[in-house]
């Protein structure tokens, strides 16, 4: 999760040393798990009628197949065409994002032709909501108010390590059992235990964010198995994790100031300046304030930067976090900066569940420095220079300086083994940055990259592009892939950024379109 490029056409270099080969017990088959066909049952809603809903069964340790299982729960919206093309896996990332409804999503939001041919399978990796079982570590971790995520005194940083030490404390305590065993890799072959059981000899698969490596690690164990793959908004795995989570705050940092910009443009609406300097000075202002006397006593420093971090993932939040920002900075009220936490940034029992399968699986999967002025130094660093996200972002991924288990080896996902893959990219994505798109459509020989051009916003098609969604269409009907000569296969317009709300609209706050309500943050 590299920072942005600053042109289309930047360098991306593959570092050296930063990624291994799969380990030989990766490709552990899969023999004695998830055999039987699964039982499917009606789970419609509303919005999505001919939803189904089914569980498998998988060892929870693949070097013994025999010995204790899990539980995956899945989801079906079935093909309707005379033929099928077989399974359509979809993940919306985290890693601990559930991936039931994102299927149904899926299945409606493609064109109806091609979504005829598919049987588009959501599923909750093993940990995550429905699965069981399901990790919770510590309830209420994220409770109002914390500390100020700033470690400008020793107490303060004192009570942060005290907080993420808890953390760490608590799954290790809780989960000592499971956690050796929720990583990537395990996903993955419950990824090929799901194919099996579906009785599939090749899937296909489109994933979100951290879905992206999670698909991208599938086709390194088991690239004969890969017949489509889509990627969008595509993770480094050149750094997993510690190094993406420290280059993603420059993006975040950057994006921040777009919204700043975006508020400067609409100063007959906001009246907080036409000077984006003076709204971001006017927003550090507020968090001083609010770090001194939280608003509702619910949102303190830390709880606002958890306010508008998701505006770094989706542009159509900006207009009730800049509404919000104008009420308590021109007006001196607190109920709709309340309103914008509780809409974006409150953290239910199904957050503090994919925080936990969030941390198991990061803290897991790669080695992360265990000498705490290692971090220190690091993010000072980093906060020196963009200080939006920078210490929010250190102390969610803390728990790792001081996880219970030890850890993998990345995977080198170079794969010259594959059919075409689509990747999706946006140039001025903050969560996984332009760099991460470039270097994977490198690592993977028969890649197409088609990158949204200016665009910001994280998980890009089928949220209202219409360009990206029919290159999109194509390569799921076909296999049709753009081909270019450089680095990148097409290029889209961004979409307009939103206007501010109309009096009517603004009475009735949303989460923004349904896509990324479905990914959430993060991830």
């Amino acid at each position: 999760m590299r920072k942005r490029a600053a042109v289309l056409c930047g360098t991306a270099v593959v570092v050296a040393g930063c990624v291994t080969a799969v380990p030989a017990q990766a490709r552990t088959q899969t023999a004695g798990a998830a055999q039987a066909a699964v039982t499917w049952k009606k789970c419609a809603t509303s919005d999505y009628p001919t939803l189904q809903c089914a569980s498998v069964k998988v060892p929870l340790d693949y070097r013994d197949p025999r010995g204790k299982q899990i539980t995956l729960a899945l989801s079906r919206v079935p093909h309707t065409a005379r033929t099928s093309q077989g399974p359509l896996l979809v993940n919306p990332g985290g890693p601990g994002g559930s991936g039931l409804t994102l299927a149904g999503f899926v299945a409606s939001s493609l064109p109806k032709s091609v979504a005829a041919q598919y049987d588009v399978i959501g599923f909750d990796p093993r940990g995550v909501g429905d699965s069981k079982p399901a990790l919770d570590c510590k309830p209420g971790h994220f409770n109002p108010v914390r500390p100020d995520s700033v470690p400008a005194t020793p107490a303060v940083e004192k009570a942060n390590l005290e907080r993420v030490r808890s953390f760490a404390r608590a799954c290790g305590t809780k989960y000592a059992s499971l956690l050796p065993h929720i990583n990537t890799l395990n996903a993955v072959r419950d990824m090929d235990s799901i194919r099996r059981a579906l009785g599939a000899g090749k899937i296909n698969y489109f994933g979100y964010s951290y879905g992206t490596y999670l698909g991208a690690v599938y086709a390194k164990l088991y690239p004969e198995r890969v017949r489509r793959l889509v990627l969008d908004s595509v993770v480094d795995p050149t750094g997993v994790w510690y190094g993406d989570n420290l280059r993603q705050d420059y993006a975040f940092n950057d994006r921040h100031r777009a919204l700043m910009a975006w508020i400067a443009k609409y100063d007959s609406t906001y009246h907080l300046g036409t000077d984006p300097a003076r709204v971001e000075a006017k927003w550090y202002a507020m968090r001083a304030a609010l770090a001194r006397k939280p608003a509702g006593g619910k949102v303190g420093a830390a709880e606002l930067e958890d306010t508008f971090i998701p505006g770094g993932y989706y542009n159509g939040y900006w207009p009730y976090l800049a509404e919000a920002f104008a009420a308590y900075v021109n007006d001196k009220k607190a109920d709709p900066l309340v309103e914008a936490y509780e809409n974006f940034a409150a953290v239910d029992a199904s957050g503090d569940n994919g925080y936990s399968v969030y941390t198991a699986v990061q803290c897991r999967d790669a080695a992360w420095p265990r000498d705490w002025d290692r971090w220190r130094r690091d993010n000072w660093a980093v906060y020196s220079k963009a200080p939006f996200m920078a210490w929010n972002n250190a102390w969610y991924n803390a728990p790792c300086a001081f996880w219970p288990t030890g850890s993998l080896r990345p995977v080198n996902v170079a794969n010259a083994k594959l059919p075409p893959v689509l990747l999706f990219q946006a140039t001025d994505d903050a969560a996984t940055p332009y760099e991460g798109g470039v270097t994977v459509h490198r690592l993977l020989a028969r890649s197409s990259l088609v990158v949204e051009q200016g665009g910001g916003n994280h998980g890009i098609t089928l949220s209202g592009n219409t360009c990206l969604d029919t290159h999109l269409a194509k390569y799921l009907a076909d296999g049709t892939v753009p081909r270019g000569r450089g680095e990148v296969d097409a290029v889209c317009r961004k979409l307009p950024d939103p206007k501010p709300l109309s009096s009517a609209k603004a009475a009735h706050p949303a989460h923004g379109s349904t896509l990324h309500g479905l990914l959430g943050f993060r991830g």
